[in-house]
């Protein structure tokens, strides 16, 4: 199954992320990914996105990671709610003597 996913690139303490196209099971630090759907930097908001690319890609079945679904909503490449990317907290049980 493809997915869209982020790739870290840039220096020490300055990341920058690519979007790709690659295999689910796939690290994005293989090198193995089919196209390069665009890039973002967080730090800056300085986004390019491939805009038609990711729309034929969509249309096709492939599903993006949560965070990069975020960043479509943002860029309203994409219309639906963002999604909850936090990890759940489970309340702290007291001790009790």
């Amino acid at each position: 199954m493809l997915k869209i996913k982020l790739q870290r690139t840039g220096r020490k303490h300055e990341p920058t992320f690519r979007l790709l196209l690659t295999d689910s099971k796939n690290s994005t630090k293989t090198g193995k990914f089919l196209e390069v759907l665009g890039s973002h930097d967080f730090r800056k908001e300085n986004t390019e996105l491939k805009k038609d690319r990711i729309l034929y890609w969509m249309k096709q079945g492939v599903k993006p990671t949560p965070t990069v679904h975020n960043l479509l909503v943002t860029h309203k490449i994409v219309d639906a709610k963002k999604v909850n990317v936090q990890p759940r907290r489970t309340p702290k049980e007291k001790k009790t003597k």
